[in-house]
């Protein structure tokens, strides 16, 4: 039997987290990027943008500390 410490390792494109292989991915190790489903999903959907709900965007809020 093989030990964790002997497989290999990624890391993953969303959450920068290191995995190890696992058996349901033997075939398909190479195109493995992400640790879960979760990080997957996460990674598949847009970026939230701040709505008007008194959150400012990131430019504005450095455009503001530049002005200080």
């Amino acid at each position: 039997m093989r030990r964790k410490h002997h497989m290999p390792q990624k890391n993953c494109a969303q959450c920068q987290r290191p995995f190890t292989w696992r058996k349901k991915w033997a075939r398909c190790w190479d195109e493995v990027r992400y640790c879960s489903e979760r990080c997957r999903r996460s990674a598949r959907q847009p970026k939230r943008l701040a709505t008007s709900t008194g959150h400012q965007s990131t430019s504005r809020r450095h455009e503001h500390e530049q002005h200080d």
